[in-house]
């Protein structure tokens, strides 16, 4: 597959032409080792396109992008989920639809409601991984889109364990209440192309996010926004505009020009290999780790419920040469993605062995965390842009949350901006390790 991006800044590096343009490092390195990244760092100058009004080499690697996963059109984002999440929600708020979504949600949703002036009527899952993961009612989404006409509902899939909601069954629902549907699939951009598509495009999605650099050979930062009815990329385009930055890194558009080069040519023969090597390692360890069910490069372990700590499984994990994409005493997630070869896997079954002999066994319970939804006293916006003060845990109980405080990863939302934070959610605040909130003054 042709990269247009790639190759332009190639030729525009070797072209050794006098460089009276941004950025200010003129393609002179100021590390030897970074020299090349600096000769390849441009601006949008005459042939290199521009992101929000692309039509030349970028539409070009944008449409390549659309024709690998199927879908009606794509757009780059050297912003994150984060960039494609204000631009999908933005879409939404200008069709002023209702936004419904399941509550594990980032917290760059929540951001994006404060900047969009949105409220969200919240369906809370069945949680069975702390605040990281549940299971969602369909009953609870149909009750949501019949009491909520001209709506919109979010739904975030793989959610950060790697567990995966029914989006089939989600899709129908909103279609047929006329509803659209919109995931934030940031873990998700490899699913298209295992041996059966569970990408959220293929499964009924209208549009959805995916982080790129998470999952694929892409620098942090690329990401690709996917919608169905090609007509919604100028509208997200304009809307994305809105929030990204108006100077895009081409290095990171490059990354994910050369993506596509990989997932036309190799990814589907790496993400084969990958599985084998997966179903060994779970294997390996089945007598000794309980694993969450999720897609399969998501291998997530139940701490709690295996007899150990998982914040002091991970630290020797660290002692023996491996970091774990996220600790918390019930839950390991250990991030694995296509570009992983069989090397990798048993290195890693035996750091696992090694720390597993010495982790000592621990009777800790899994986090129980009642599925209910804190009382609402404020507008997410009014209470994330209201006078406030940052307070103890222990002195927040009665108080309204101002702003979303919580580790990223995995950034979902105790209590939201304008929700009075209770006992119980003092309770799961302080299982997380967090000692003070951001409360309305």
């Amino acid at each position: 597959m042709n990269t247009p991006i790639y190759d332009f800044l190639q030729n525009y590096s070797k072209k050794n032409t006098l460089r009276c343009h941004m950025p200010g490092h003129h393609g002179r390195h100021i590390s030897e080792e970074l020299s090349e990244l600096y000769r390849l760092d441009i601006t949008e100058i005459s042939g290199a396109d521009s992101l929000f009004e692309a039509e030349g080499i970028i539409l070009e690697s944008e449409e390549n992008t659309a024709a690998l996963y199927n879908c009606g059109a794509t757009l780059f984002s050297a912003g994150g989920s984060t960039a494609c999440i204000q631009a999908m929600l933005g879409a939404m708020r200008l069709e002023n639809r209702h936004i419904i979504a399941v509550r594990n949600v980032h917290r760059a949703f929540l951001n994006s409601c404060v900047l969009l002036g949105l409220d969200v009527t919240w369906i809370m899952p069945d949680y069975t991984d702390g605040i990281l993961s549940g299971v969602v009612d369909m009953a609870a989404v149909e009750n949501a889109l019949a009491e909520n006409p001209h709506s919109c509902l979010y739904v975030t899939s793989p959610d950060y364990t790697g567990r995966i909601a029914d989006i089939s069954a989600m899709a129908e629902l909103c279609h047929r209440y006329g509803a659209k549907f919109v995931v934030d699939n940031a873990h998700g951009a490899h699913l298209h192309f295992l041996p059966k598509s569970m990408h959220p495009i293929s499964l009924g999605a209208d549009m959805c996010c995916d982080s790129a650099h998470k999952m694929l050979p892409a620098l942090t930062g690329g990401a690709f926004l996917h919608v169905k009815d090609k007509r919604y990329k100028p509208i997200l385009k304009q809307t994305m505009g809105m929030f990204a930055s108006t100077s895009p890194s081409y290095l990171i558009m490059m990354s994910l020009d050369l993506c596509n080069r990989y997932m036309a040519e190799k990814i589907r023969g790496d993400i084969e290999d990958n599985l084998r090597y997966i179903r060994d390692f779970r294997q390996r360890f089945s007598n000794r780790l309980i694993f969450t069910e999720s897609e399969p490069f998501h291998i997530t372990i139940k701490a709690a419920e295996s007899g150990f700590d998982g914040e002091e499984f991970a630290e020797n994990l660290r002692k023996y040469g491996a970091e774990c994409e996220y600790a918390h005493k019930d839950t390991v997630i250990l991030l694995m993605s296509p570009m992983n070869i069989r090397a990798d896997y048993e290195r890693l079954g035996n750091i696992v062995e090694k720390s597993l002999e010495l982790t000592r066994k621990s009777d800790i319970k899994p986090l129980n965390i009642p599925p209910v939804l804190p009382v609402k006293a404020m507008s997410i916006r009014a209470a994330a842009l209201a006078e406030n003060e940052q307070i103890p845990i222990e002195k927040a109980t009665g108080r309204i949350c101002a702003s979303v405080k919580v580790p990223c990863p995995p950034a979902v939302p105790i209590a939201a901006s304008g929700e009075i934070i209770d006992e119980n959610c003092v309770k799961i605040f302080k299982s997380y390790g967090i000692s003070s909130v951001i409360v309305v003054k």
